[in-house]
């Protein structure tokens, strides 16, 4: 705990036991059971986003680390701070190759640092030096423990009190750079923010060198955790399909990105290019570890652009009570409904994108979306915003079919009393999927093809499932219905699930 872990998000087994007695005896670290490994990362992953300092998982060697990659990917991506603990088969029963013996460090190794613990002695040390690559590097860090060593009390070495890692900060020069290559472009310039530019300090930058200098301001893809709603300025995402963020992008001579990475394509399409920005246009004011905010700040000043900022204009569209729910109405009505500070956990786009650009004049707000692409995100990272800030209200926002990869994580929402609105949105088939089927030529779907992209054979009843794991839950259909089970969810407190029939 003094080296700042708080909370441990666990699927433990047979060689983690010794762990497991500990946190009985030492006090001051949560532990949170989780049905499925991968509901542990994404938990962690979306309580570092909001605590801002590390949660811990604990694993149940290879094939647990492996259940929980996935999301462990999605964190890396983000640069979220991850410690894993996993354990290992004792070391004197690690030659005879049993059933559930693995490469654990080559697993870890696709994820972020690996440690491995060698002797009784080592575990202090090893255990304090995770935590620390884990702040240093601002990624996922794993340590690997046989369970002989497990039983060693770690008196060797004294914990470091937490402190969060300070970004380096960008230099001067870089930051007259920019600016000179902004004045010099004016109108036919973009700035792409994410990281820690995203913040409420960092995007009112933003606006001011947008509203100064002519230049267009996008939110990158999928940020991590991006401040919104209050009076911020509107940094929409830059478009997901690459046609479309390559029209956003064309008019560009200069591409300047700040705590982002160079827009590029999510999957490669004949005759598409996979970089998005105009050939010769890309500059970077700051990359994804340096600190982003005071970046865009020292930008603002260097171009005495303090004066007046865009800013989102408030949407007073009234929203038909019987309309019948679609992505665009789903995203309206959430946006109108959002109390103030809440969190939004976004994965799918059927109602996400539309969200994210109605809420652009709400309430202050944060959104967490899915990093890395790798599904089943949604709801994990929920319940760990919500454990990592029990006064906040969180929705996830999310679709059907991403949701069922981590179902398990309801479970632990009602175990835990997590305050977390989930909206399912029903439309009972991989959307995505049949638009990249469109999107490759094939306007009508064969048999096969809509079989291996429909959900309703047989109907999934997601009142029931979640009713099964002890959260509360409601379908909606019209607009009407969903602002009054919204509303009722977010009065009563606690974990809540509401099926949207679109």
């Amino acid at each position: 705990m003094r080296s700042g872990i708080e909370v441990c998000f666990a699927n433990p087994g047979t060689t983690e036991m010794a762990f497991v007695a500990a946190l009985d005896e030492v006090p001051g670290v949560r532990a949170v059971l989780g049905l499925h490994e991968n509901v542990c990362t994404g938990a962690a992953d979306g309580y570092a986003r909001i605590a801002g300092r590390p949660a811990m998982t604990l694993l149940h060697l290879g094939p647990g680390l492996a259940n929980g990659l996935a999301n462990l990917h999605n964190a890396r991506r983000a640069n979220t701070p991850v410690v894993n603990i996993v354990g290992e088969h004792a070391s004197w029963h690690l030659p005879y190759d049993a059933p559930l013996s693995s490469d654990i460090a080559a697993l870890a190794a696709t994820v972020g640092t690996t440690r491995t613990v060698r002797s009784r002695a080592d575990i202090g040390a090893e255990t304090i030096a995770v935590i620390a690559d884990a702040r240093i590097h601002l990624g996922v860090s794993t340590l690997i423990v046989p369970a002989d060593y497990q039983y060693a009390r770690a008196t060797d070495a004294e914990p470091v009190p937490y402190e969060a890692t300070a970004r380096p900060v960008v230099s001067a020069d870089r930051i007259e750079a920019v600016a000179r290559q902004l004045r010099e472009a004016g109108r036919r310039a973009t700035i792409v923010v994410g990281g820690n530019g995203l913040s409420r300090r960092g995007q009112r930058a933003a606006g001011q060198i947008a509203a100064h200098t002519g230049a267009v301001a996008y939110s990158e893809t999928f940020p991590a955790t991006a401040e919104r709603g209050g009076g911020l300025p509107d940094l929409d995402r830059l478009p997901y399909f690459p046609e479309r963020a390559i029209s956003a992008l064309a008019h560009s001579d200069v591409v300047a990105v700040a705590g982002a990475e160079e827009p590029v394509a999510y999957f490669g399409y004949e005759n598409v290019p996979s970089l998005l920005c105009p050939a010769g246009s890309l500059t970077h004011l700051a990359r994804p570890h340096e600190d982003a905010e005071q970046a865009l700040v020292d930008l603002a000043l260097a171009l005495a652009a303090d004066g007046a900022s865009m800013t989102a204009i408030p949407s007073k569209e009234t929203i038909d009570s019987g309309a019948k729910l679609t992505g665009d109405f789903v995203g309206k009505v959430v946006a109108a409904r959002l109390p103030e500070n809440a969190i939004v956990s976004v994965e799918g786009g059927t109602c996400g994108y539309p969200f994210y650009t109605a809420a652009a004049g709400s309430v202050p707000h944060t959104v967490l979306t899915n990093t890395g692409g790798a599904i089943g995100q949604g709801l994990p990272c929920a319940l760990g915003a919500a454990i990592a800030a029990p006064t906040r209200p969180v929705i996830a926002l999310q679709s059907d079919g991403s949701a069922l990869y981590t179902t398990q994580a309801l479970w632990t929402m009602a175990r835990e009393d997590a305050d977390v609105v989930v909206l399912i949105a029903a439309n009972h088939s991989y959307n995505v999927l049949r638009t990249e089927l469109s999107r490759s030529g094939n306007a009508e779907f064969g048999p096969q093809a809509e079989r291996l992209t429909s959900l309703d054979d047989p109907l999934m009843d997601w009142t029931a499932l979640a009713a099964g794991f002890g959260v509360p839950a409601y379908r909606a259909g019209t607009a009407g219905e969903l602002d009054t089970a919204l509303s009722k969810a977010l009065a009563d407190g606690g974990p809540h699930l509401i099926e949207m029939s679109l």
